[in-house]
């Protein structure tokens, strides 16, 4: 039986990663570790926690005692990297929080696995999953590819280079194996309300102001999370060690049109008037380094490994919409407390 460690699997791309995994794989043994901050939610596994090759573990990744004792008992074969500080605005707010966790935990895994394969790395994979945004802002045309320079311009962006340059670096120094992937926006179920879509869809729900930055015309392409655990499957059993993939929409929008179509969506879900939702945006002021677009051509993934999304983004926001109406409990629960403070700093 194989044993897997998922990190950050209580988040929401990993709470969709770890249930995939759970109830795909059942001859591995799953463990998920989480230190179970404001976005990691135990909520959003309830229905695969009683499993048998299930195992959920409380920790953090920037305790390098800990993590070498995990790796010691359990003797894993794989690791699946999400667990991450995240959300560029609460990276400009305090910085340090997204290189401890993004720099130092990842390197505190990367020598934990290094010294655990060190004589038999054979079959052992540690899988990084990056982002898009350290690519840095595209222009008007072209598309990151994996071979774009790094040019990131945010305190996350450049936490996540210079992970995804300390992966690269165990795998050429100490032979470690290991597949990088660098993602495009993700949307879908279990998303927590600090991104543009949850975001908008709570205060839609609400009725309080959408807080566009600047024109709204930074560009974004769209990934649905469903879509993206199915390419982690295959980049983690079919990718080729030491490559990267770029995992991508192909679903390019402009933030103030996907507000416009999300506003004419909830509408017609709510049964408000038409334009209704829409009277709620309000521009506000643009964010420091705001980058004006991204995009991935993720042909190599899809030529290689045969992935592509399975759903438009009108298809999977519909989904998306309908998963929070019919979960207002869960939106409650983690919109209660501290975030009320966290949204008037960031959006006042």
């Amino acid at each position: 039986m194989k044993k897997i460690l998922i990190t950050g699997g209580a988040g929401f791309i990993g709470s969709h990663v770890v249930r995939r995994f759970v109830q795909k794989y059942p001859e591995y043994q799953i463990f998920n570790l989480d230190v179970l901050t404001y976005a990691g939610n135990l909520e959003n596994i309830t229905d695969i926690e009683k499993e048998s090759n299930y195992t959920f573990v409380k920790g953090d990744i920037t305790d390098a005692a800990f993590i070498d004792n995990l790796f010691l008992k359990h003797q894993f074969d794989g690791v699946i990297h999400l667990a991450a500080e995240s959300h560029v605005d609460r990276s400009i707010e305090d910085p340090m929080a997204f290189v401890k966790t993004n720099v130092i935990g990842t390197v505190n895994l990367l020598n934990a696995a290094r010294k655990q394969w060190a004589k038999a790395s054979e079959g052992k994979r540690f899988y990084h999953v990056s982002t898009d945004e350290v690519y840095g802002s595209l222009g008007a045309e072209g598309l990151f590819t994996e071979t774009t320079a790094y040019d990131p311009n945010s305190p996350y962006s450049a936490s996540k280079a210079s992970s995804d340059h300390f992966v690269r670096a165990y795998g050429e120094t100490y032979g470690l194996p290991f597949v990088l992937t660098n993602c495009s926006n993700n949307y879908g179920p279990n998303h927590f309300p600090e991104k543009l879509i949850p975001l908008f869809i709570n205060n839609i729900i609400n009725n309080k102001p959408l807080p566009v930055y600047g024109d709204g015309n930074y560009t974004r392409d769209w990934l649905f999370v469903k879509d993206h655990a199915v390419a982690i499957d295959l980049v983690f059993h079919q990718g080729i060690n030491h490559e990267t993939y770029n995992i991508g929409g192909f679903n390019e929008w402009k933030n103030i049109d996907l507000v416009k179509t999300l506003c004419q969506i909830m509408d017609t879900k709510l049964g408000r008037k038409t334009g209704e939702s829409a009277q709620l945006i309000t521009y506000v002021k643009d964010r420091p380094g705001h980058d004006l677009r991204y995009a991935i051509d993720a042909s190599k993934i899809n030529k290689e490994l045969g992935w592509k999304p399975s759903v438009t983004f009108e298809q999977g926001l519909e989904i998306t919409i309908d998963w929070y109406l019919s979960n207002q409990d869960w939106l409650n629960n983690v919109t209660s407390g501290d975030y009320e403070k966290y949204y008037e700093t960031m959006y006042s």
